[in-house]
């Protein structure tokens, strides 16, 4: 018990409200939801800058942490690609209407523990802190990778489907 308060004694203040935030979303995404099409990409933009960060937060003198990140990013962005689900687009407004799905709290409570557990342990464990490396990059990068595809997948799809609103 004294282990795990002084792990979150010593979480950043800003964790708490992110990983609310994050639950927030999802549950709200487990109705059919109508938004803009920026609204919508803000919990990619969220783990992208999260995933960049990891990658960019400390300098490496070894080249496996960003080969880890850069193999997992280009494993799930094909993934994501792949698996968006799609959404209807009302013409007049431009607001897309997304249906509902547990899987976005699955995945923003997955990857949010993932990575939270990760930096503990880096924090930690002076001795695990290469391996915790190493996969906290992959976790990374593959979020990284997935919410880039997911936002490239959104994205294309609003615009084929504008594009073919304006040629009717």
């Amino acid at each position: 018990m004294k282990f795990a308060w002084q792990v979150l004694i010593h979480t950043p203040l800003w964790v708490f409200p992110l990983f609310a935030y994050l639950v927030w979303l999802g549950i709200k995404a487990m109705q059919p939801r109508t938004t803009t099409i920026w609204r919508s990409l803000i919990v990619p933009a969220v783990f992208i800058v999260w995933g960049l960060s990891r990658l960019l937060s400390r300098q490496q003198d070894v080249m496996w942490p960003l080969l880890s990140w850069v193999a997992a990013a280009l494993a799930l962005l094909p993934v994501a690609l792949s698996t968006t689900q799609p959404f209807e687009l009302d013409h007049k407004t431009g607001e897309i209407t997304r249906p509902g799905s547990v899987v976005p709290l699955i995945r923003n409570v997955t990857v949010f523990t993932l990575q939270y557990s990760i930096a503990v342990i880096a924090a930690v464990d002076p001795d695990g802190r290469t391996t915790a490396t190493l996969i906290g990059r992959a976790v990374s990068g593959a979020t990284t990778g997935y919410f880039l595809g997911r936002t490239i997948a959104l994205l294309r799809q609003y615009r084929k489907q504008r594009k073919a609103d304006v040629a009717t």
